[in-house]
């Protein structure tokens, strides 16, 4: 299946993009981007130098994905979400001279499989988002984030915990819960810690 790249999308010849993948209006992938197959950018997305995502994903429009992110499949990244790359940012050394690339060092978010982030959430690098978690729109997320949670604030906690389906799930006794749209089972081994049964 064909790539689709619209005329106005400014994409670097050495990315490599994935079959079916589609990019839209103003999207820019930056050198070095490997983009599995079926990806979504939305309008106006950016994807930094060396970024990696898996299959299925789908970047909405004016989100930014700062190099070295590391998103696994079927992630989903909301409209103007921000994933960040600087731990200490500064546009100046203490001399007041410009900082150049190799005054500092880039630190990347990882995301794992089928996990999303909401519309205007930020992760602040280096943090890590477990596979299922969901973000809610709005958060800013300064810590790992554990599987099937759902994270939500400023900064952001864990409120529930989300199915596959990211929908919240039903406790239904001895730390187990369900969840309503697929009536799949999880248990939960600790305040972190949620695994599929």
């Amino acid at each position: 299946m064909a790539v689709k790249i619209l005329p106005s999308a400014d994409v670097d010849e050495s990315a490599i993009l994935g079959d079916g993948s589609s990019i839209w209006h103003l999207a820019q992938i930056r050198d070095g981007v490997v983009l599995g197959s079926h990806c979504i950018i939305g309008r106006g997305a950016y994807i930094g130098s060396g970024v990696t995502l898996g299959n299925n994903c789908k970047v909405q429009n004016y989100a930014l994905v700062y190099e070295p992110a590391q998103i696994g499949n079927g992630v989903f990244i909301g409209p103007a979400a921000v994933l960040t790359n600087d731990q200490f940012p500064r546009a100046v050394n203490p001399d007041l001279t410009l900082k150049s690339g190799s005054d500092w060092e880039a630190v990347g978010v990882t995301i794992h499989d089928g996990a999303s982030i909401g519309a205007r959430a930020v992760c602040i690098a280096p943090v890590t988002i477990g596979q299922w978690a969901l973000v809610a729109a709005g958060a800013v997320v300064t810590k790992d984030v554990p599987d099937f949670a759902l994270v939500a604030g400023v900064p952001a906690k864990r409120i529930r915990w989300v199915g596959k389906a990211g929908i919240p799930l039903e406790a239904v006794g001895e730390n187990r819960f369900r969840c309503p749209q697929d009536q799949s089972y999880y248990k939960q081994l600790s305040d972190n810690e949620l695994i599929a049964e």
